[in-house]
């Protein structure tokens, strides 16, 4: 094992997984109490210990125990939890200034953003961008252009998909408790279509992208018409929903009736971006170009900044001051992102993310050959996952997913569930994770495994 955290990933932090006490431990469970007397209930917590340092592919807690991180704050911290040129960046904007709002003062590193968004994401045409806070706020804001420049209302958005917490990306997104689960009515004009989901598909994953795309092209046109279609609000590959890689040909399909009729396609990257896949966008593995794309997450090594990068001719249909945001593209933030950009490219961590699913897939496969409560391994780059169901049926299974994940923590390793039935596991290295990380975390999964 290697003794300290890769450069770009953090201090020198020990990568190596270490337990000193029970989980959670004295210090943890002394600060839990604090939590549960401040912080409102419905902020939820996975694992109830306290970070007190992260880098490589190790968090550290407050009590010293030290866990294998496959979560990356939810994707977020793929270049590492304090990567060298995230902070060097951003600690020399925190010194000059914090804040003077950009549609006051404009400032540099929020035209440099965006400059490097219409040199990296997909298509050569001219593009332009608009820097905000969280997904949900991209999302939002990529709905508003597409009926700014189409003067249109509908949106389309999947089943399984998930799109954020505000008021018009609950009613996007499909999944109800705990994400919309009393907080209605919701913003009108969405619809739902089915997505091709190779797994559940009724008729076989070899049918799946020509029959779902059929179902789709066919319910808008005939239940919400083409012509008063606004915007497809769609994730190359699902994230909440469950890690879900639509039927290879589906997307094309969608990408190419939308086109047709003059709907605008919005590629939701927000978990799947920034060489999370093996490329720097999902979309690209089919050669979708979208209209607009929404990032965030990966985006700015942990700091919060979100944006909608999309065809220069459709963001330009807003009017003047009919986008921003107070903090949108904080200037710290901006100095991050060109860090975690910067890192990304000398690190090369769309490859590096190829690699952790070369290690990773095998070894699920074989888990699956072993165990019949998992029924699919999928994804693609390091966002894959687990699927677990009944042995001999595909009925989900959340209380062994569950117990699974909670094995996993006593262990000393992070994961993740999600998933439209909670059956899912998923998994979300740092990029820049050590090898032996990885494998010490799929031997403790497979440990898991075994002790159901």
């Amino acid at each position: 094992m290697s003794d300290t955290a890769p450069t770009p990933g953090g201090p020198s932090l020990p990568q190596r997984r270490l337990l000193r006490t029970e989980i959670p431990g004295p210090l943890s469970r002394e600060l839990m109490a604090r939590k549960q007397a401040a912080v409102a209930s419905g902020v939820a917590t996975v694992l109830p210990v306290f970070a007190r340092r992260a880098g490589g592919g190790i968090v550290e807690d407050v009590d010293g125990n030290a866990f294998i991180d496959f979560g990356s704050g939810i994707a977020v911290t793929g270049v590492g939890n304090s990567a060298e040129a995230v902070v060097r960046r951003a600690g020399a904007q925190l010194e000059r200034f914090t804040h003077t709002c950009v549609m006051i003062t404009p400032y540099d590193g929020y035209v440099e953003v965006c400059e490097e968004l219409a040199r990296l994401t997909p298509g050569d045409h001219p593009k332009k961008s608009l820097l905000l806070n969280s997904g949900a706020e991209a999302v939002e804001n990529a709905v508003k252009i597409a009926r700014s420049h189409t003067g249109r209302q509908a949106v389309v958005a999947f089943d399984h998909g998930y799109h954020g917490r505000t008021n018009l990306t609950m009613a996007l997104t499909a999944k109800n408790m705990p994400y919309k689960e009393g907080f209605g009515p919701f913003a009108p004009e969405v619809y739902r279509v089915p997505m091709a989901y190779p797994y559940r598909w009724p008729t076989g994953p070899e049918r799946c992208a020509e029959e779902a795309a059929a179902q789709v092209t066919d319910l808008i046109e005939k239940q919400v018409g083409a012509h008063n279609t606004a915007a497809i609000v769609v994730e190359p590959v699902l994230g909440e929903g469950g890690f879900i890689v639509p039927a290879r040909g589906f997307l094309p399909r969608i990408a190419e009736f939308a086109r047709e009729h003059g709907i605008v396609l919005v590629a939701d990257e927000i978990q799947s971006g920034f060489c999370r896949t093996g490329q720097w966008f999902a979309c690209e593995d089919e050669g979708i170009v979208p209209d607009l794309i929404t990032t965030a997450k990966g985006i700015a090594g942990g700091l919060p900044l979100a944006a909608v990068t999309g065809r220069a001719e459709i963001m330009d249909a807003v009017h003047a001051g009919g986008l921003g945001g107070t903090y949108g593209g904080n200037p710290v933030a901006c100095a991050a992102a060109l860090g975690a950009i910067e890192t990304m490219r000398e690190l090369d961590l769309a490859a590096r993310a190829r690699r952790i699913e070369e290690t990773m897939r095998p070894r699920l496969a074989e888990l699956a050959a072993k165990h019949p409560l998992i029924g699919d391994v999928r994804g693609r780059g390091a966002m894959l996952a687990a699927e677990l169901v009944r042995p001999g049926t595909k009925d989900p299974d959340p209380a062994a997913t569950a117990a699974i994940a909670a094995a996993c923590h006593a262990a000393g390793l992070i994961v993740l569930t999600c998933g439209t039935y909670g059956n899912v596991l998923r998994f979300l290295p740092p990029l820049v994770i050590g090898e032996d990380l990885l494998t010490e975390g799929l031997d403790i999964l497979e440990n898991a495994l075994a002790g159901l």
